[in-house]
């Protein structure tokens, strides 16, 4: 994939908006990454939105939109779990350098591309590790020893407290990317963050960009949830409970 004549002006706009600068080195960057992303899709499935303008939108600055809610311009440590593709961690690395973040996924396939897409684009400061949430929970250089816990995954909010609040430190903050209607399932998912030492502090929703390119990809919400205490040594339960058995 050698057209280098993607357009990056939609991009460019949205991240002025939000008092970020895509400066030359980071649209290089992007476009690596979208070109390492095609390619590798082609053997692999990473995902179902391919398209430059999509992936702008739906991955790139879906993921970097944290920006609305958190000052990221400051050396916190960010583990994104059930990373995928990368999605959010790798954008938040390339827009924010002094961020330090692990990815997290289940899938060692993944694990490989995202060691490449590092290599590729020389981040520093971002590492991809192979683990199981619920084994990877109970690591002592891991648990309880991040600022921050990211997660676009598609899961329960209950499920992804379990797996995402024990590697919280106390007053860090687990984020939860969601779309659409998110109220009710916060509203059950209140028993799970409070066992695992959280407190929701509140949900935050809004249009991803005022030209999205469908209607049913704009109502996007942020659920933040605040560590107050230490999460149980019961938690996570063993593999696949979390996600069989919510908690609430």
């Amino acid at each position: 994939m050698k057209d280098r004549t993607y357009d990056f002006s939609h991009m460019k706009e949205v991240c002025q908006k939000w008092n970020l600068e895509l400066t030359p080195q980071k649209q290089e960057q992007f476009l690596k990454y979208y070109e390492l992303l095609i390619e590798k899709n082609k053997v692999m499935n990473l995902t179902a939105i391919t398209e430059f303008e999509e992936v702008i939108e739906k991955h790139f600055l879906d993921s970097i939109s944290l920006i609305q809610i958190m000052d990221l311009h400051q050396p916190l440590t960010v583990l994104d779990l059930g990373t995928g593709a990368g999605f959010p961690g790798v954008p938040l690395k390339i827009m924010f350098p002094d961020l330090t973040i692990t990815l997290a996924d289940s899938l060692n396939k993944r694990i490989g591309f995202l060691r490449e897409v590092i290599d590729t684009l020389q981040l520093k400061g971002i590492t991809a590790i192979h683990a199981r949430a619920e084994e990877f929970a109970r690591q002592k250089d891991y648990r309880e020893c991040f600022d921050l816990c990211v997660s676009r995954a598609v899961a329960n909010l209950s499920t992804l407290s379990e797996y995402c609040m024990p590697f919280v430190k106390v007053e860090g903050k687990f984020v939860s990317y969601k779309s659409g209607e998110i109220d009710q399932e916060a509203e059950q998912a209140k028993k799970a963050i409070y066992l695992t030492g959280g407190k929701l502090e509140k949900i935050v929703k809004f249009n991803l960009t005022e030209s999205s390119i469908t209607e049913d990809e704009i109502h996007r919400s942020f659920v933040i949830v605040e560590k107050i205490k230490q999460t149980p040594k019961t938690y996570p339960r063993k593999a696949g409970t979390p996600s069989k058995m919510p908690l609430g």
